[in-house]
């Protein structure tokens, strides 16, 4: 059987109640009842000697004088009753003159046997039965009488250990009875914190459990302030994340089978075309060149995805250099002098400083480069200007590709750097695109810790600019 936290609860208050009960009903007792017993017999001690001093002493001096007796009873019978305790006059040697029990003096004394004035365990009180003269154990303390520095007698004050027990047994109600009331109490906060702390985790562990198996839409519906609020609410995001990143991968694989299953259909319709000939020997070959131009837009758009895949932030390496990205732009933008010679598109460079050097991974932001320069000349209008711009601010070298083309649709804007997303207007202009250059774009820039963004207008013209860290002079470094 599995113990839930609930059960394990239970168990654990059950255990304490049971250890705490035994713990009372043993250590506790003993040690209040020792401590009552010392107390006690300080207290008995105390009363004994103050009597020895005001009227034992004077008899005891004088032991033939058997008329004092009379005077010494009234008191001993009072303070038997004040301290509900028998108290002993005894003489020096071991025989009992008076008693407060009795209401009539003793014509002679009684003998008590195998007496002795050091009583067992050294101390001046006992539990026993004083030297056989008590069925039942008896709490005894025997106080000296002293007379001229000489030991004249003893008082002995007696009370049956059945009375502390029971005065024992009062103080231990009030334990018992405290530790009730912390057990209702424990079980009040437990009940309190079941409702309020572990009821909402069960909710969070079952959403938690849903969201694993994939059910992103499994409701938490927990409207609070504290911690497990919060909890709560980054649980939502997360599923609402979960959600979007389970749409997105749908609609990846679903992109990347429409783009890998139409140029493998044109591939097979072809080659079977020219195997059973439908299509003649003689038409053959400009029908292989459209089979390898589809074969290379596989071989692009597979090398695309590999591309993206390696892009690990904790497994990808950059290799970083000094570099002056001024000269990597005109040499990028002078290797697509032929096709912009054909759409008889311009480049403008403009540059702040005649060199700004960056650190940065020069391959990786050459690839960023091709592609921004290459979306632009895809999308640019014939007769028209693409500007290139760097400019130095704050430690950053920021870098501008602008073109004056078709431009972005508004709704269209955050959707661009998703993979294989490409909008409506940009799919007749580019049908050989993959929809996975922007990615890569993004993907490089933020490996190097900076960030892009594009703002375009439909109809008017884009612009994406992305930042470098600026390198410092070479004899600074």
């Amino acid at each position: 059987m599995r113990l839930t936290l609930t059960r394990k609860f239970l168990i654990a208050y059950l255990l304490f109640g049971v250890l705490a009960f035994l713990c009372i009903s043993t250590v506790t007792s003993r040690l209040l009842l020792d401590h009552m017993v010392e107390e006690k017999a300080s207290a008995f001690y105390q009363e004994g000697m103050y009597l020895a001093d005001q009227y034992v002493e004077d008899y005891l001096a004088d032991s033939e004088d058997r008329r004092a007796l009379s005077r010494i009873q009234p008191y001993l019978s009072s303070l038997d009753i004040y301290l509900d305790a028998e108290i002993w006059l005894i003489s020096r040697d071991g025989s009992l003159i008076l008693n407060s029990a009795q209401q009539t003096i003793p014509a002679e004394a009684q003998l008590i046997p195998d007496f002795n004035s050091v009583l067992p365990g050294g101390s001046y009180y006992s539990v026993g039965d004083f030297f056989g003269m008590f069925e039942e154990e008896t709490l005894s303390v025997l106080i000296p009488v002293t007379h001229n520095y000489h030991v004249r007698g003893y008082i002995a004050v007696h009370t049956p250990m059945s009375t502390v027990v029971q005065e024992k047994e009062g103080y231990l109600l009030a334990f018992y009875f405290t530790l009730i009331l912390l057990m209702a109490l424990t079980l009040i906060f437990a009940a309190v914190n079941w409702f309020f702390v572990y009821r909402p985790l069960q909710k969070l562990s079952r959403a938690a459990g849903e969201y694993a198996s994939g059910n992103f839409d499994y409701p938490i519906a927990m409207k609070r302030d504290d911690e497990l609020g919060a909890l709560s609410h980054i649980m939502d995001f997360m599923a609402q994340a979960l959600r979007d990143a389970d749409e997105d991968q749908r609609k990846m694989i679903s992109n990347i089978s429409h783009d890998f299953r139409s140029p493998l259909t044109s591939i097979k319709g072809y080659i079977e075309a020219m195997l059973d000939g439908t299509i003649p020997p003689e038409m053959q070959e400009k029908y292989l060149n459209i089979v390898l131009r589809e074969t290379e837009r596989l071989a692009k758009l597979t090398n695309g995805l590999l591309e993206l895949n390696a892009m690990n932030p904790r497994q990808n390496r950059l290799d970083r250099t000094r570099f002056d990205i001024n000269t990597v732009i005109k040499n990028t933008a002078a290797s697509f002098e032929g096709t912009c010679t054909a759409k008889r598109i311009t480049f403008n460079l403009l540059f702040a400083d005649p060199q700004s050097y960056v650190w940065a991974d020069m391959g990786k932001i050459q690839q960023v480069l091709y592609n921004l320069i290459d979306n632009a000349i895809k999308f640019s209008h014939p007769d028209s200007v693409i500007t290139v711009e760097t400019t130095p601010r704050f430690g950053k070298i920021f870098v501008s590709v602008r073109d004056t083309g078709i431009g972005i649709p508004k709704d269209s804007l955050k959707k661009i750097w998703e993979r294989f997303y490409k909008t409506d207007l940009s799919r007749g202009k580019d049908k050989k695109g993959t929809g996975l250059g922007l990615s890569i774009v993004r993907e490089i820039i933020q490996l190097h810790g900076e960030n892009i963004n594009v703002i375009s207008t439909e109809g008017v013209g884009t612009e994406f600019i992305f930042s470098l860290s600026e390198a410092e002079e070479e004899n600074g470094q």
